[in-house]
């Protein structure tokens, strides 16, 4: 199996990330618009969650840069180390997935516990491939 394809889990976040930056752009431009807000009125964070309705994709294109970080960092030491598996590549597109459905929840409805759920299956995904490349790196 080819390391190569253990980067295609990230470019899938990395695709993501792009999305919910999209989404963020848009509705907070569209509220600039409808509300007239001048942009320098927002230009702390603090300022603006004062003033902005819709926080929820903002919030989650920070998440997106909070864990993901050990997701890509694992992916490069499976390539580094020879450890792209088919379980590993399975554990990597079961951490994507999870994630695309916690961004889909928190930039729609918003619901917690259905957020929460979505969250703790890709914490599962994280800490098994980083399992499964320690054992790896241990036994090798």
């Amino acid at each position: 199996m080819s390391n190569q394809a253990i980067f295609l889990p990230a470019l899938a976040m990395v695709a993501l990330t792009f999305a919910v930056l999209g989404v963020m752009f848009r509705r907070r431009v569209a509220q600039m618009k409808r509300d007239r807000i001048h942009p320098q009125r927002v230009s702390t964070s603090q300022e603006a969650a004062a003033l902005y309705t819709d926080v929820a994709p903002a919030d989650n294109y920070r998440n997106l840069f909070e864990m993901p970080v050990l997701f890509y960092l694992a992916l490069v030491v499976a390539a580094l180390t020879d450890q792209v598996t088919p379980t590993v590549l399975g554990l990597a597109w079961a951490y994507v997935g999870a994630r695309a459905l916690h961004s889909l929840i928190h930039c729609t409805y918003n619901k917690v516990m259905h957020r929460f759920r979505a969250f703790l299956l890709s914490m599962i995904a994280l800490v098994s491939l980083w399992g499964v490349l320690g054992y790896g790196l241990l036994a090798g």
